[in-house]
């Protein structure tokens, strides 16, 4: 993790674009050369962010992704700033839109056909050890060749196995969060969903349901 200082800060996103912000100040930036630069702050003073910093979690577990041939941002760097005191990635960001987006857009068939390959990328994840609590379709990007690709993935957790069936169905409910998700996914597609996984999974006795 290198340092980048206020100056330096300050100069990188003197001309970007603040996408997301919240109470304490910008998250995401949309730098001038179409690179992003995503900040992290530290909730608590006692916290894992100390020891590991979601910047870098974000770096390796990109690494560890990319390694299950998994699309995902190309990482530039990672900081520690000084002024504000964050840490932050700056990766360059996969083409395409999010999977909610494109699901709004397809007709009946593309539609089924995304929902398909997100049963299967969800299983490759359930089988690899992957637990992603962030999982939705925000952070699923659709490429232009229908492939499916992670964004977002600091909080992400990777085990030695593949994931228990508790573990799976744990998962299956972060995904069911958001209303407009859990009518495609587990509700109008729900069957396709549970073919597809099955077809790509290792645990083909877990049992996909609401």
């Amino acid at each position: 993790m290198h340092s980048m200082t206020s100056e330096a800060f300050q100069r990188i996103t003197m001309h970007a674009a603040v996408l997301e912000e919240d109470g304490f100040g910008p998250k995401v930036y949309l730098l001038e050369d179409g690179s992003f630069l995503k900040l992290f702050r530290r909730k608590r003073f006692f916290s894992s962010e100390a020891l590991r910093p979601y910047a870098r979690r974000f770096a390796e577990n990109a690494t560890v992704l990319r390694g299950l041939l998994i699309p995902v941002p190309e990482i530039k760097g990672v900081y520690r700033l000084a002024d504000p005191p964050r840490t932050a990635v700056h990766y360059v960001g996969l083409p395409g839109n999010t999977m909610r987006t494109s699901m709004r857009e397809a007709d009946e068939a593309g539609r089924e056909r995304l929902v398909r390959r997100f049963g299967q990328l969800l299983a490759h994840l359930h089988d690899a050890g992957i637990y992603f609590r962030s999982l939705h379709l925000g952070n699923v990007i659709v490429l232009p060749n229908e492939e499916l690709g992670l964004i977002d993935f600091a909080d992400m957790q990777t085990y030695r196995k593949s994931l228990s069936i508790s573990k799976r169905k744990r998962n299956l409910r972060h995904v069911q969060r958001y209303e407009e998700d859990r009518g495609w996914i587990f509700e109008t597609y729900l069957s396709t969903l549970q073919e597809s996984y099955r077809g790509a999974t290792n645990t083909p006795e877990f049992q996909m349901t609401l």
